[in-house]
């Protein structure tokens, strides 16, 4: 629908005498309502224009327009539209709360070096400024980790001899229960032990690399309990501490697994026992198995969580800390929202950050469920997500068709779909789920690739989005850095040894 305004609405009445132009050279251009002399046609009002709708169909003649139908000026300025030149804002939280999209949730896509973390980070810092705090869930390179210390936010180092995170801690979330009592207090007891039994379940699941049975799942749940009963107020266990009680045997564990003699329980927990032992002496010892050193802090505006040391030592193990991380900072978001459901603390938003996806969810199948698991109720905690990965392709890496199906759903539930530069193969894959019109695709593929052979010459894709939303045309933006951001955006640092551009 196009809306017209008629040239005609301007032309003098009957009966009025043209003005003469009052003299000297800078008279030129009369003001909005005429010149305020006698007889110069001053309007006390300027009555607005007649409005005109007419379908595409009818006024097709005119295009094309001289104006575009405006950008999104909620959020964070992220650049310039690359058509008209209009400043473009993003922020999925900022998106929702203008009811611009129906959830908070955005997934990026693009080839390396096409500038994806650049946006995030551009993201990060204006939420930041707006007083949302941006919690980086696995900072794999690390890229997020230099920003978050500029914003005089957190940063915890994941690693053999630096910082570690005991899966089973339930860290925000007990300190929220601590403070709160009656049902609401219960019905938050039982989401702990459901987190703690979920992730040891998915930390049992990439070791084993095959799911665990009902059973183990039983027993497993029932140890949690039991060392829940043993340990002191504000105690936390440890995957040492399940495998000990197993290994202890108990009646009510022997009860749990319908195990009459001890020797028949010890038979039926033998897998068990070996997998359990594999996340404290296998390839995952040292990071995963003794308490937490360093919990998150709820009050720092940014917080980054950097594993870029577990990353050297095998993807199951980088797989496992980002498991963990996602865990442990989701719990922090839920955390605050009970608080403020209890009018204990201010409500505060969230943008947490979950880059280089796919390289948690192909540790062992299964593992997209936890995900799926954690992230489904964002818009309810008041959190927006920025889900980034190179490729759809990337996804359909996983190990099970239904891993597949569900990894695909993250793309769907996402308002926010922004790609960088993608070639056509990949860009038809995500026609499928994002519908795209085929300028916009051959936009997108446009910057997917480098012109030239010459050193030196930039890639045609750096710092160029497409952003689109449900069935709306995309907006193309250019984003420029200005300032610090040269610096603190950087991500090629090390391959020019050190020197920002």
């Amino acid at each position: 629908m196009t809306t017209l305004y008629p040239a005609s609405h301007g032309r003098p009445s009957p009966g009025l005498v043209p003005a003469a132009r009052p003299p000297g050279p800078a008279a030129q251009v009369p003001p909005a309502w005429g010149w305020k002399i006698p007889f110069a046609g001053r309007a006390a009002h300027v009555t607005p224009a007649p409005e005109y709708q007419g379908t595409s169909t009818q006024v097709c003649g005119l295009y094309p327009y001289v104006a575009g139908s405006g950008t999104p000026v909620a959020g964070t300025p992220v650049g310039r539209h690359q058509l008209w030149g209009e400043v473009v804002c993003l922020d999925p939280v900022a998106w929702l709360r203008a009811g611009l999209v129906t959830n908070p949730g955005e997934f990026i896509l693009g080839q390396p070096g096409t500038g994806k973390s650049t946006l995030v980070k551009r993201q990060i810092t204006g939420a930041v400024a707006t007083g949302t705090r941006a919690i980086i869930l696995g900072d794999t390179k690390p890229d997020y980790s230099l920003l978050a210390e500029h914003l005089g936010g957190q940063v915890i180092r994941i690693g053999r001899g630096l910082d570690r995170i005991n899966p089973l801690d339930t860290g925000p979330l007990g300190a929220a229960l601590r403070r709160m009592s009656g049902p609401d207090a219960q019905a938050l007891r039982w989401e702990v032990r459901s987190r703690r039994l979920s992730l040891l379940m998915a930390l049992c699941t990439l070791v084993r690399e095959s799911r665990i049975t009902n059973a183990e799942e039983v027993i497993l749940g029932r140890a949690i309990d039991l060392l829940d009963e043993r340990s002191r107020p504000g105690g936390q266990p440890t995957v040492t501490d399940v495998l000990a009680v197993i290994e202890e045997g108990p009646d009510i564990l022997r009860a749990a697994a319908r195990a009459g003699t001890p020797a028949a329980f010890r038979d039926q927990v033998a897998g068990l026992v070996f997998t359990l032992d594999l996340l404290t002496t296998g390839s995952l010892a040292g990071v995963f198995d003794q308490p937490t050193s360093r919990p998150i802090d709820l009050d720092a505006p940014a917080v980054s969580v950097d594993i870029s040391r577990v990353g050297a030592a095998g993807d199951k193990l980088l797989t496992a800390a980002m498991l963990c991380v996602w865990s442990y900072g989701f719990a922090m978001v839920d955390a605050a929202a009970a608080l403020a459901d209890q009018q204990i603390t201010p409500r505060r938003s969230y943008l947490a950050v979950m880059d280089e996806l796919w390289r948690a969810l192909r540790g062992a199948p299964g593992l997209v469920e936890h995900a799926d698991a954690l992230t489904r109720l964002n818009r309810a905690k008041g959190m927006g997500s920025i889900m980034v990965t190179h490729s759809l392709a990337d996804l359909d890496a996983l190990p099970s068709p239904e891993d597949r199906a569900k990894a695909r759903g993250f793309v769907e539930r996402s308002a926010i779909v922004v790609m960088g530069g993608l070639p056509p193969r990949e860009l038809a894959r995500v026609h499928e789920i994002t519908p795209l019109t085929g300028p916009e695709q051959e936009l997108v593929a446009s910057w997917s690739a480098p012109d030239s052979w010459q050193p030196g010459a930039r890639h045609p894709g750096r710092g160029k989005y497409l952003i689109k939303t449900g069935q709306r045309l995309g907006i193309p933006v250019e984003l420029s850095l200005v300032g610090a951001e040269y610096a603190l955006y950087d991500t090629d640092q090390a391959i020019r040894g050190g020197g920002a551009q």
